[in-house]
């Protein structure tokens, strides 16, 4: 029997929503005002108990302190989060005990807009640790800044981070 392609559709939809739901209910939640911006992925909350935890943004790898771009990714990431009030979406630290976590300013994935705006590249290394639908907007955005010279694309042979920190 075949199934009509709405009703396919509407099953996948279930199953994706049901996914998102699974994974947010493991993610823990964490509320704060953001105090300090270290470059363009790492970043300090204050909670209501003022306890401070220190952020990196997950998904993302933005251009070192030295490294070309680096100033205005962090200069960036100030002007989208200093000062205001986060929602960080976590599930785990790195071996430096910071959390890992997706940086929500009004509901806007902070993360991303680094991206979007050609200041981050997308750290596909670790890209299986996102949601999926993450994994594909955070890899579309970098094609788009890239296709369009955004940021740091302008410069014609851009070092990634992570080869910028091997050398």
């Amino acid at each position: 029997m075949k199934i009509p392609r709405l009703a396919q559709a509407s099953r996948f939809a279930a199953l994706a929503l049901l996914g998102l739901y699974v994974s947010l209910a493991q993610a823990e939640i964490l509320v704060g005002r953001v105090v300090k911006i270290a470059d363009g992925d790492t970043l300090t909350v204050l909670d209501a108990t003022k306890q401070q935890h220190r952020i990196r943004l997950t998904g993302i790898d933005a251009p070192e302190r030295r490294q070309a771009f680096g100033t205005v990714s962090k200069q960036h990431l100030a002007e989208l989060a200093f000062g205001r009030e986060v929602t960080v979406q976590w599930d785990k630290r790195d071996r430096y005990q910071r959390i890992l976590g997706k940086v929500l300013v009004d509901g806007v994935d902070a993360n991303l807009e680094q991206v979007r705006a050609g200041l981050a590249w997308h750290y596909k290394h670790y890209a299986k640790g996102q949601q999926s639908a993450d994994r594909i907007l955070y890899a579309e955005a970098e094609e788009a800044a890239s296709r369009n010279g955004v940021g740091l694309w302008r410069d014609p042979a851009p070092i990634p981070p992570w080869d910028f920190r091997r050398k």
